[in-house]
């Protein structure tokens, strides 16, 4: 059995209409992952999806992946793919959350927290988390470029 220090890092934000969905699901993936929850840490039908994709963005750049939630998922993966050196990809069935591992070494997954049912988003969850980048040089050449835009 992995111990906490060596199991994969997965950051987890989520505001107002993604909280309920990163509650279950940070719970979920414990088993396996060393989850990292940046909030919102209780309930704020105010608060606003850009912190908590700031608050991922910044700390996986140190390592891990990170999965985010807001209602559509969109919104908060727009705001996270303006940080330098973040690739996420707002995902809505496993085979998007494969090939954006395989292909694209996305490493934020945004979710929502409105319209993807729970069991759903722990199987997108899990798949995505344990999907290699498959190194090949047309990958690494694309995701170069997109580096360059940077």
């Amino acid at each position: 059995m992995k111990t906490s220090k060596n199991k994969l890092k997965v950051y987890i934000g989520a505001d107002h209409a993604g909280f309920k969905l990163k509650q279950t699901l940070k719970q979920f993936l414990k088993k396996d992952y060393r989850v990292l929850d940046v909030g919102a840490k209780k309930f704020n039908k105010t608060d606003d999806y850009p912190d908590f994709a700031k608050k991922v963005a910044k700390k996986i750049k140190k390592g891990g992946k990170g999965i985010l939630i807001c209602g559509s998922a969109e919104g908060i993966c727009i705001a996270a793919n303006k940080f330098k050196g973040i690739r996420a990809v707002a995902v809505w069935t496993k085979t998007n959350a494969r090939l954006s591992r395989q292909h694209n070494d996305a490493n934020i997954l945004c979710l929502s927290g409105w319209q993807l049912p729970l069991n759903k988003a722990k199987a997108i969850s899990k798949l995505w988390l344990n999907t290699k980048f498959e190194n090949e040089p047309r990958h690494i050449r694309r995701i170069n470029k997109i580096k360059r835009f940077e």
